[in-house]
């Protein structure tokens, strides 16, 4: 069996089990282009993302954004900007 991780949801609802390898190549591409745009809409970041894996990635990159975005805020790496409309996300301080 592939090496799975179990994503956190900042809300407490459950998390699911997704394959490390893709878990690791999303989180890279979401950290990097945060690093470099500070704040992002949450739109641009998945069309950035999906960019960065283009050719590298099998299945839907904007579920796996979404996942990744999501145990992400849980662990406390990144955050949404509160009342922002669309949604932006920043890293944590």
């Amino acid at each position: 069996m592939k090496d799975t991780i179990k994503t956190l949801h900042p809300e407490k609802k459950q998390g699911v089990k997704i394959s490390r390898d893709k878990y690791d190549l999303i989180r890279k591409a979401i950290m990097n282009e945060l690093r470099s745009s500070k704040e992002i809409t949450f739109m641009k970041l998945a069309r950035a993302v999906e960019k960065a894996v283009q050719g590298k990635f099998d299945g839907s990159v904007m579920w796996y954004v979404t996942t990744v975005k999501l145990d992400l805020e849980a662990r406390g790496e990144i955050k949404r900007v509160p009342n922002s409309r669309p949604q932006l996300v920043r890293l944590a301080k």
